[in-house]
């Protein structure tokens, strides 16, 4: 099968069944999402969530967060991963919001990579989320389902890569809805370790599934041992 049907079918059947997908994150405006975002890095968005709260209650806007020291946030986000780090970005965050931005989160992918914290991938899943603009943020799962599926090559070997290859097939009004479906599809179907390949509804289509268990003739495998699924057999991407 040629991308761009698999890019045809994977779209109509996402656009069918889950027309308006959304992030798991919770937020109320581009500040606490922001936040959000960075502090989700490596990290689940379920841990995330869990500890918003207690952190936005005492650093609700830009301005408490500049007024912090790591040593001050480092508390409230100690569960989740690299807290130090995390901590040294949000009060660094808070500050050049503040000064150069007038509090506001900016709608620039390079404006938003001159914050602490904020990578390509944050920033795009900013200016998708918040403005709506057709960006494709790459991360582990968006990368190993684009792999699996077939929707990017093997030789798209960096997350920068994988996201020009879908930017490339996917029309910019669904670009912001297709990140959510593969992060979801990744995250709750198409997981790292024995992918849940019997109840996947894109398994018609996955290169994946065909390379695993779609067989060949019987004349043609007699006396072959199938290999079992050993999981994700594609590289995850780091960021």
């Amino acid at each position: 099968m040629r991308k761009p049907e698999r890019f045809r079918r994977f779209l109509a059947y996402f656009t069918t069944h889950f027309p308006e997908p959304e992030t798991e994150l919770h937020y109320g405006n581009p500040y606490e999402l922001i936040v959000a975002v960075v502090l989700s890095a490596q990290c689940t968005d379920k841990r995330v969530n869990q500890i918003m709260p207690a952190l936005l209650e005492q650093f609700p806007t830009p301005a408490h967060l500049a007024a912090a020291a790591a040593d001050d946030i480092f508390p409230f986000i100690r569960s989740i991963s690299y807290p130090n780090n995390k901590a040294k970005h949000l009060a660094g965050l808070g500050r050049i919001l503040t000064a150069e931005f007038n509090s506001e989160v900016p709608s620039s992918l390079d404006e938003l990579q001159r914050l602490p914290g904020v990578g390509r991938k944050t920033a795009n899943v900013i200016l998708s989320v918040i403005y709506n603009q057709p960006t494709m943020a790459v991360d582990t799962h968006v990368f190993r389902v684009s792999h699996r599926i077939g929707l990017a090559a093997l030789t798209a070997t960096t997350p920068l890569a994988v996201e020009k290859e879908l930017v490339r097939y996917i029309t910019e009004a669904l670009i912001p809805k297709a990140h959510h479906w593969l992060i979801l599809h990744g995250r709750y179907i198409c997981v790292a370790r024995q992918p849940k390949c019997a109840i996947c509804p894109l398994k018609d289509f996955c290169k994946y599934y065909s390379q695993h268990f779609a067989l060949p003739a019987p004349s043609a495998r007699q006396g072959v041992i199938e290999p079992p699924l050993e999981g994700n057999n594609f590289a995850e991407s780091t960021t």
